[in-house]
């Protein structure tokens, strides 16, 4: 049968002060509902699946520390379909152990991997492409599959896949390479040529043949997910994955998976995913889901702004006003107990700012 697994472990540091250790962005309800309000990136990402799966399977990856926070947002969630890492060990043993426990209760199962930090729309879309993924493996049972968001930009801060040769199933062509961020004239470069794709992390394949790979690439991993899954389901299962997850080696499933299987000819396919695609990763991005005037300054909460253009300004404190004036091309976010102000063009060094006063004063910010 047909199953996903939502990718939701991310600590979301370049949206700090917002986005925290004990609640990350994609449970922060930072995706507007018009006059309704406002919904987490975790409840899109379910939502947007249960447009080609039913709601029983449809699995979420977290970390243990965020357990509690995940039920409370999808209520929908079977309790047996939340996959808890004890530790963080990177997308490589993340994805092994959904794959793993998925393949313990369905041997046969199709698994498709999304992220909980994306905004994509429409979600008809969406849903096509993951059909079609679904049916490269109807002919190429033992395929990886990614998919490709199209481009829309020479974009710098996002990886490539590079196309090739269509595949049987329509809408799907063979993965010729995958490209790491390119500087700008690279991205152009990959723009105007039409044969690469944003790499979006979204995968879909059967269970058995990602654990395959991680037997053939990753053994460790792979011999101590085996350890995790053969201990029964229940306080025993949980004390064999609270011993070996924290040892397994740390590395992203993109090179330990994708890219020495992209070397095997037909092994590898990419599914064009042609949406408005949003990778909500900083502040910049998150500027997208917010209210804009017309000086293209995006705001939520309390604010009031005079004479300014091209901010991000967002309160979280219902009693707590924000004004600015004069002020241009500028971060700005009042939580209860932090208060951050950066360029816009320095927003991406605001994980190191957060490593700073971590440094300085410990945990209590974060």
């Amino acid at each position: 049968m047909q199953h996903a697994v939502i990718m939701a472990g991310g600590s979301g540091t370049r949206l700090w002060p917002l986005s925290r250790s004990a609640r990350p962005k994609q449970l922060l309800d930072v995706v507007a509902d018009g006059d309704a309000g406002a919904h987490s990136l975790l409840a899109e990402a379910f939502t947007r699946l249960q447009a080609v799966l039913p709601a029983e399977r449809i699995w979420v990856c977290t970390a243990a520390r965020y357990a509690a926070a995940v039920r409370a947002a999808l209520p929908e969630l079977r309790p047996d379909r939340l996959v808890l890492e004890p530790v963080a060990r990177d997308t490589a043993n993340a994805v092994g152990l959904a794959a793993a426990l998925v393949a313990d209760v369905d041997p046969d199962a199709e698994l498709a991997v999304v992220s909980a930090d994306h905004v994509i729309r429409p979600v008809e879309r969406f849903a096509a492409a993951l059909r079609t993924a679904y049916d490269v493996l109807a002919v190429r049972p033992t395929a990886l599959v990614t998919l490709g968001v199209t481009p829309t930009s020479p974009a710098t801060g996002f990886g490539y896949v590079q196309k090739g040769a269509p595949t049987e199933v329509a809408g799907a062509a063979e993965a010729a390479s995958f490209r790491e961020k390119p500087d700008r004239a690279t991205a152009e470069a990959y723009l105007a040529s039409g044969e690469y794709l944003w790499n979006s992390g979204m995968f879909v394949w059967r269970a058995a043949t990602v654990l395959t790979a991680l037997a053939e690439h990753l053994p460790e991993s792979a011999a101590g997910l085996d350890r995790i899954v053969a201990a029964p389901a229940g306080p025993a299962r949980d004390a064999v994955l609270a011993e070996v997850f924290p040892t397994l080696p740390k590395i992203s499933v993109d090179y330990a998976v994708l890219e020495p299987a992209a070397a095997e000819p037909g092994r590898v396919v990419v599914v064009d995913l042609d949406v408005d695609w949003l990778d909500v990763g900083s502040w910049p991005a998150l500027a997208h889901t917010l209210t804009t005037d017309p000086a293209g300054n995006a705001t939520r909460g309390l604010t009031v702004l005079l004479d300014s253009s091209g901010n991000v300004v967002l309160s979280d404190d219902p009693e707590h006003l924000v004004a600015l004036v004069g002020v241009r091309d500028s971060v700005v976010v009042h939580t209860a107990d932090v208060t951050m102000v950066c360029p816009v063009t320095d927003a991406e060094r605001v994980k190191q700012l957060l490593a700073a006063v971590e440094e300085r004063s410990g945990p209590r910010f974060s």
